[in-house]
């Protein structure tokens, strides 16, 4: 039988030594896998964390092995590039971050001595290699498990893209259902048997199929009175094992769960599960936390997973790049329905290595996630035109969406698509079905744009499923005002934005997913936004996960069934008035607002109660919120003078950027360009060098989009022109804009 040893401890790591050690490195430091060494500086901000080659070592030993076994390391994550070694000899270079490989190492282990093993681990940057740019830390390091797997010499197949050797999947047939359960076998030999038996939920067999062990071999099983999953309403799962047998003997045995479902999408009427309407509404998840960067824990995904489902979300976007088969699980078992995508996002190398390596990771993603129930999505890239529309990428994309059929032809294939994107456009054609990131009433515009987007294109495509693929805004939980606006970072706007949003969903059910950005704060290096530095700040939870804002309970509210009442503001300690206003968020029908133990006032009403006018007494005041049997309590603060540490001391002021073009001359001509001075022919990356370039051109964008843009949101168009980038954002841009804008950056010297 097959025999699994955790690798995770024991290991040495350096990131300054730039070649492998010739001896165990006994002075190199200790870490315990998962580790990860961007987790403090990839979330500090500066946009300077670590990037490179860094090497970890360990004593490997030799496993207890029977004569014939077969060893095989397996690595779940290693970010972006890797190299492994073991005794001096390379024995296999994977590129891509995100997914599992293995490496056969039997005949290159020392019986009667050490065996060193030595990983590279390496997350600069690589033209070939994606994520090439995007809005997060891309850490490096071996942030997953790595196991050392000892099977015998026929086994089920370890060689192929990671997978298990095992897949299944499932056809509904009235009450009942048809189970196909495909085995690849290794080295079978004439007389062995491959058996697949199916348990359900009680551990009772309800079918079970013995056929000849061949290479690859397909058993059909019929499941009688098919207890379906039904996503998070019921997600009831069977457990699948597939047996490799010898005469009387198991010698080799794999398992995965299944869940029994069909689902289809109706352009008019959303998403069905097993033929019943299920609205898709959830949110998007990056897989970091707080001081630990991506190298989360079992637990960790846990918790997030608690979390996610604390606010009835029913569905999750795992972004944007193959997550942990231990989250995958997770939503199986919870019944979310997953869209799992590979990391071609934000810029494209037309070069064929790159292309051939989005490829080489969409292949992975699906064969090692196969099995999963929960996942219903495959995402091909995301916003993969923000950085300019290569002429190759329709071409590229097709591939990408035809090889996802090839692989598996039960779900379905969609692609996140940029805010700027026309809906003419022929990316909309490629997938499926099709989602947009859109975020009216933050970066741009106002947020009831999203109502009207949305219905527009529903009306002029109505054959096309469309779904929101991103929406949200940032909060700082520090900033707080009386008058929340786009752009204040105060966690009141980010509420508004979210009740807007909630109620504008909940109105359209044709909408086949919907996924806020983000259920948590995420590392993003290169961001100073909202006063803290190093992060994405549009989570309904904080990168910490310690505390939840105001938004995740507007959420709660609309989507989950688990009684609560919650009164916002909370962090709104000091108020400088005697009256103010008190909200309550609450999935009951009735709430009670008391003031020191005295009754104010109740209300009937829906998700969202408004108590205006609410005296404040001097000193402290305490306020209790009761629904039914939940009950929440907070307490306010009369003062004399308004806290200046609620407002943010850098907060963009969009009123100024109306006049940047005011003084504009429409019969200026462009002028010879100065090579050593800055002009719009430079990439954004050559104008970030420089500070004050930089500020000319984000407050031209900004001026031109009317778009809240700063440094950090132009960084990822680093490779584009100044003059190709802002006509990509608008159309409203014309010539003397850029020639205006030219004028200002020749003045700035190289």
């Amino acid at each position: 039988m097959r025999k699994v040893y955790y690798l995770n401890d024991d290991w040495k790591f350096s990131k300054t030594v730039l070649e492998q050690p010739s001896v165990f490195p006994e002075e190199w430091e200790d870490i315990t896998i998962p580790h990860t060494w961007n987790n403090i500086d990839g979330q500090d901000g500066g946009s300077d964390y670590h990037r490179g080659q860094c090497y970890y070592a360990k004593d490997l030993g030799y496993p207890v092995v029977n004569e014939g076994d077969r060893i095989y390391l397996e690595f779940e994550g290693v970010a972006s590039a890797a190299e492994v070694y073991l005794n001096h000899k390379q024995l296999i270079r994977h590129e891509g971050g995100y997914s599992t490989f293995r490496v056969d190492v039997t005949g290159h282990l020392n019986k009667d001595s050490a065996n060193l093993l030595v990983v590279m681990a390496d997350n600069s940057h690589q033209d070939h290699i994606y994520p090439q740019t995007a809005d997060f830390t891309f850490y490096g390091g071996i942030y997953r498990d790595v196991k050392c797997v000892v099977v015998s010499e026929s086994h089920f197949n370890m060689d192929y893209l990671g997978a298990s050797g095992l897949s299944v999947s499932s056809k509904i047939e009235g009450d009942h259902a048809w189970v196909t359960a495909k085995t690849f076998v290794t080295n079978a030999q004439p007389t062995d048997l491959v058996a697949v038996t199916i348990y359900d939920e009680d551990d009772q067999v309800v079918a079970e199929s013995y056929v000849n062990a061949e290479e690859e071999v397909a058993h059909e099983l019929f499941v009688h009175q098919a207890h379906l999953w039904q996503g998070v309403d019921d997600p009831y799962l069977y457990r699948v094992i597939a047996s490799l047998v010898r005469h009387n003997e198991v010698i080799d045995e794999v398992s995965c769960l299944l869940g029994i479902r069909e689902f289809h999408v109706d352009p008019q009427k959303g998403f069905f599960l097993n033929g019943k309407s299920m609205p898709l509404r959830g949110v998007s998840r990056h897989q970091d936390k707080l001081g630990l960067g991506n190298a989360l824990t079992e637990a960790d995904h846990w918790e997030d997973a608690m979390l996610i489902k604390e606010i009835g979300a029913n569905t999750v976007r795992l972004a944007h790049y193959q997550h942990s088969q231990a989250f995958y699980d997770i939503c199986d078992i919870l019944g979310f329905v997953v869209w799992a995508e590979i990391p071609f996002i934000s810029a494209m190398n037309p070069e064929p290595a790159a292309h051939e390596n989005a490829m080489s990771q969409m292949k992975e993603l699906i064969v090692q996630n196969y099995n999963h129930p929960s996942i219903c999505f495959w995402g091909i890239s995301n916003e993969i035109t923000i950085s300019g529309d290569e002429a190759s990428a329709v071409s590229n994309l097709r591939e990408l969406n035809d090889l996802c059929h090839q692989l598996d032809d039960s779900r379905l294939t969609t692609m996140a698509q940029v805010a700027m994107l026309s809906m003419e456009s022929e990316h909309n054609q490629i997938t499926d079905i099709v989602a947009y990131n859109h975020y009216f009433g933050w970066y741009f515009g106002e947020v009831e744009e999203n109502d009207q987007w949305f219905d527009k294109f529903h009306q002029a495509y109505p054959d096309r499923a469309i779904g929101i693929s991103e929406y949200g805004c940032e909060a700082n939980i520090t900033i707080h005002t009386d008058t929340p606006g786009r752009g204040d970072y105060s966690e009141e706007y980010q509420a508004i934005y979210h009740e807007h949003l909630a109620q504008m969903i909940e109105d359209r059910p044709w909408l086949w997913a919907t996924h806020n950005w983000n259920m948590f704060d995420f590392g993003a290096d290169n961001r100073d936004e909202g006063g803290v530095l190093g992060r994405n700040n549009k989570g309904l939870v904080t990168l910490d996960r310690k505390i939840k804002k105001d938004a995740f309970y507007v959420y709660k509210a609309f989507w989950s069934d688990e009684p609560f009442v919650h009164i916002a503001g909370r962090r709104y300690t000091d108020r400088p008035y005697d009256k103010l206003t008190v909200k309550v968020y609450s999935n009951l029908p009735s709430v009670t607002l008391y003031a020191n133990g005295k009754e104010i006032a109740s209300q009937k009403g829906e998700k969202i109660f408004v108590f205006e006018n609410v005296s404040l007494d001097e000193g402290t005041t305490h306020f209790t919120a009761v629904a039914g049997n939940q009950v929440d309590s907070v307490s306010f603060k009369q003062v004399t003078e308004a806290n200046p540490h609620y407002v943010l001391a850098d907060a963009v002021d969009m009123s100024g950027v109306q006049n940047w073009f005011d003084d504009i001359r429409t019969d200026q001509v462009q002028k010879d360009i100065d090579p050593t001075a800055y002009s719009v022919g430079d990439t954004i990356a050559a104008i970030l060098e420089n500070d004050q370039a930089a500020d000319v051109v984000v407050d031209a964008a900004r001026a031109i989009t009317k778009a809240l843009l700063k440094k950090g949101s132009i960084a990822m168009m680093k490779d584009r022109r100044v003059d190709e980038l802002l006509r990509s954002l608008t159309p409203e841009v014309t010539d003397a804009m850029l020639i205006h804008l030219n004028s200002q950056l020749q003045e700035i010297k190289k």
